[in-house]
């Protein structure tokens, strides 16, 4: 008499478009940023393309080494590959609680590394005497008073253009006899209150008072003909007016971050704690601090610069 064969509970290894979908929205509605949503769905989206298109067995260590490989291939920066694999990590995840893979497998693809970064990319920061340039090519007019109240808390106070944009008029409150930003919530829903300095305080105090605002997002969008409307901004046009403060000032290729950057390094140069900046930007890790303040590296006073081995120099010892 023949056996009948037991049905396998083992989990298929072989995840179809259809499944795949299913595990990248359950990671995008995880994620409570903005900003990690785009970069995680744009990432999730390149790797399924890429997935669908090659022939494969499963989802498995070795299908993500290739991916890998071909991400390598194509020059793509290791912060940019590292963040990629990140995605495939947590759509691994998913489908494992979803009983998709197994965890024998989620184990193997977590296993596999990331791309190291050789040294330090040198990052971009601005003078005191360009932060001056940079709002000082802001018109008188309203769009003017807006937009330098803009670079004044980018600058001034180093947030980013997520923070920028979320900012609410209540959040502007007297603490210790100081102007500061109450509750900002920040990457990783970290919240922290950032001290604002009275400068720029006299140009946000320009802006809302030129613009009428009294509740609501301190920043909105301006009309051709000069009006104020909406409710918000997005931060694609904090982008595009530091961009444009940039041109006008003849400062190159300035991001939005570059002003967080630099507002670290200025408020070190002027004596500021390396702990201080810290709090002020809402870092983690005060490693990271020290690479927005650029301490482990100093260009304009580079040690070597006092090694005197040129033609014009003379030994005085004969």
């Amino acid at each position: 008499m023949v056996k009948p064969t037991r049905r396998s509970n083992r989990r298929r290894h072989a995840l179809t478009l259809p499944e795949l979908e299913h595990s990248k929205v359950a990671v995008l509605t995880s994620l409570g940023s903005l900003q990690s949503r785009r970069s995680y769905k744009h990432a999730i989206d390149e790797f399924i393309c890429w997935y669908c298109s090659e022939p494969r067995l499963a989802l498995n260590r070795a299908v993500v080494l290739r991916y890998r490989l071909h991400l390598e291939s194509i020059s793509l920066a290791p912060s940019t590959i590292n963040v990629r694999l990140a995605a495939i990590r947590r759509i691994a995840y998913e489908a494992a609680d979803t009983g998709l893979l197994s965890p024998e497998l989620v184990a193997g693809i977590r296993r596999v590394k990331g791309v190291k970064r050789l040294g330090q990319p040198v990052g971009n920061w601005l003078t005191a005497q360009q932060g001056r340039q940079l709002l000082g090519s802001e018109r008188e007019t309203l769009r003017g008073k807006r937009d330098r109240a803009m670079l004044a808390l980018l600058l001034g106070c180093g947030l980013r253009r997520s923070e920028l944009v979320t900012l609410k008029s209540d959040q502007i409150q007297q603490r210790e006899d100081h102007w500061v930003i109450v509750d900002l919530v920040g990457k990783g829903r970290h919240i922290r209150t950032v001290p604002i300095p009275s400068w720029v305080k006299a140009d946000l105090d320009a802006w809302i008072s030129a613009a009428g605002i009294r509740e609501g997002k301190l920043f909105r969008s301006i009309r051709k003909d000069g009006a104020v409307w909406g409710l918000g901004v997005t931060q694609n046009v904090v982008w595009y007016v530091v961009k444009k403060c940039a041109q006008r000032a003849g400062i190159d290729r300035l991001a939005p971050h570059d002003l967080r950057r630099s507002c670290a390094r200025l408020c070190h140069n002027a004596g500021g704690e390396l702990e201080q900046i810290q709090f002020l930007l809402g870092h983690i890790s005060v490693q990271t601090t020290e690479r927005y303040v650029g301490c482990k590296q100093q260009l304009n006073k580079a040690v070597n610069d006092r090694i005197e081995l040129g033609s014009g120099d003379t030994d005085s010892h004969h």
